[in-house]
């Protein structure tokens, strides 16, 4: 039937819940436009289904694409009463009398779904209504029988869906505020506590500066660097999930399969997992029990060298020992959790990779050149956001060395040890006295080295994983704005990892480390090429 040149069908009289309803919907195509001979043309999308719905609503608001996705996939969430009216409206083709029937039919099926849910809670058995299509009775048979099974799974896989959910927040800065604010809120009881800024006098040597402020893994690193790499990997994530993934779908073929990216995102649970484990429990609470809470308990240091948490062990006229060892224990757990977040991002980074390998590889056959040129522009793209993430990252490993290693230096604050070592270039400062060493060990500098390694091969698989990949779909000869900016990208990362090893070995490592930080700097602010940027609604308005 057609309304408004658009395909219609009256919702049918079964005892369907929601998503059974709405899949009959969308596999059906009612809402459509339709060509002359009468039939739908395209098929929805979340995208698409999101631009009719904003469409329907007269102030252009619609349904938020996020629960839009949700209706599409295999889960247990319903709609609200609010996106009930407007689907009803897309289904319904504008008609009133259509649009009635529709959204009597979405609230029944709702209420069933929600229905259904509980009695999952509950443990009860749920019997999938059947009709008389065999194909239906076998969908429905294993969508009950993957929610009859479903507890556990939910159970494994809900860590990595809450964080997903943390970084797929609406707000890019919702996540990058909280750790803004809880960086700040530590400095804040670091000068209640007269630790922010503390010169030390070692026996026999020079006085070091060891306060929380001027050390730049504590401060540099939480207020601006991790928010920053936060904000870039929730705006990648969303436009991954929102915009580039659908694109690569609708481009591929339809016979052909692939994972969903919440099968994949199932798959990594364990990881996520053994991220939290690592980062929480022994990356921070294990490190800070040796590092802090025994040596503040024996009132000796050790090999550890004193910094602003184990100075109440010399200096205890300053900060008492219970207040030293309360703080630096309230430090290492936001750390945790930082740190937890940070690999976790790393840990997406490789799922979008994977997730657009796999997307990529039912393109193979596909050789036209409209195909061609948005792969690589969704390619492009997504190596810019991988770059950007990454390339903070290692930002963030060098601040964390150049902290263990000024530690273990003898001059008195980590400018002057910077300025000393390019004076020493020129002749004016000797560089054997800027890199003498003093007693004790920094684990930084061993956390960090195993830091680079994740965030370098997150960078590096992506790279040659991807260009690979763009070759073999036929993109021989990149876009020439295209070659530049990855060969920037690969030497960036590369004078960021050798600033890196050259901290405190070599006479002038401060300018190669400036030089690869100016460098970073200007590809992280740079913005992408037109050919590497694509358009949210250009796929959305071909499927029309």
């Amino acid at each position: 039937m057609l309304k408004n040149n658009k395909y219609l069908l009256r919702p049918p009289a079964d005892e369907w819940d929601f998503k059974e309803l709405f899949r009959f919907a969308i596999s059906a195509g009612t809402g459509l436009p339709v060509d002359k001979a009468g039939n739908p043309i395209g098929t929805w999308t979340p995208k698409s289904l999101a631009l009719a719905i904003s469409e329907a609503d007269p102030q252009g608001r619609g349904a938020d694409i996020r629960s839009v996705q949700h209706w599409f996939q295999d889960n247990n969430k319903g709609i609200n009463a609010e996106n009930i009216y407007w689907l009803a409206r897309v289904f319904g083709c504008g008609d009133p009398e259509a649009t009635t029937e529709w959204r009597v039919a979405l609230s029944a099926a709702n209420r069933r779904l929600a229905a259904k849910r509980k009695a999952q809670s509950k443990g009860s058995d749920i019997k999938a209504p059947l009709d008389g299509n065999p194909e239906t009775r076998a969908k429905s048979s294993l969508q009950t029988a993957f929610d009859h099974h479903g507890r556990v799974s939910v159970l494994q896989t809900s860590l990595a869906e809450k964080t997903e959910t943390i970084f797929g927040s609406q707000s890019s800065m919702a996540l990058p505020l909280v750790v803004f604010t809880g960086a700040c809120a530590l400095a804040l009881i670091a000068f209640t506590l007269n630790v922010h800024s503390v010169l030390f006098t070692l026996e026999g040597g020079p006085t070091k500066q060891v306060g929380f402020l001027w050390a730049p893994n504590w401060t540099i690193v939480f207020i601006a660097l991790l928010p920053l790499f936060l904000a870039l990997l929730i705006e990648l994530l969303r436009c991954w999930k929102e915009e580039w993934r659908p694109a690569l779908v609708r481009l591929g073929d339809p016979a052909s399969s692939s994972a969903s990216w919440e099968h994949r995102l199932q798959a990594a649970s364990y990881t996520f997992w053994a991220t939290l484990f690592i980062t929480v429990v022994v990356g921070s609470g294990y490190n800070w029990t040796a590092t802090h809470l025994i040596p503040l308990l024996n009132g000796d240091t050790g090999s550890w060298p004193v910094d602003w948490g184990r100075i109440a062990i010399v200096q205890p006229e300053l900060i008492s020992v219970p207040s030293a060892i309360g703080f630096s224990g309230l430090v290492f757990l936001y750390n945790g959790f930082a740190a937890y977040f940070f690999f976790t991002g790393h840990i997406l980074l490789h799922l979008m990779k994977h997730d657009y390998l796999d997307l990529a590889k039912r393109l193979e056959n596909r050789g036209d050149d409209k195909t061609v040129r948005e792969v690589q522009s969704i390619t492009v793209s997504l190596m810019n956001g991988i770059y950007r993430c990454t390339a903070l990252g290692a930002v963030i490993v060098i601040m964390m060395k150049l902290q263990a290693s000024f530690l273990q230096s003898d001059s008195s604050n980590i400018i002057s040890w910077l300025m000393t070592d390019v004076q020493s270039v020129f002749g004016r400062q000797s560089f054997a006295v800027s890199r003498k060493l003093t007693a004790g060990i920094a684990p930084g500098v061993y956390f960090s080295f195993f830091c680079l390694l994740a965030v370098v091969g997150t960078y590096a698989t992506a790279s040659i994983k991807m260009r690979w990949m763009m070759a073999r779909i036929g993109v021989t000869q990149p876009d020439s704005r295209v070659r530049p900016s990855w060969a920037m990208m690969d030497g960036s990362m590369a004078l960021l990892v050798i600033s890196y090893f050259l901290i405190g070995t070599i006479p002038g490592f401060s300018l190669v480390l400036f030089f690869a930080l100016v460098v970073a700097g200007y590809m992280l602010a740079k913005p992408a090429s037109p050919r590497g940027q694509y358009s949210r609604y250009e796929g959305q308005h071909e499927s029309y």
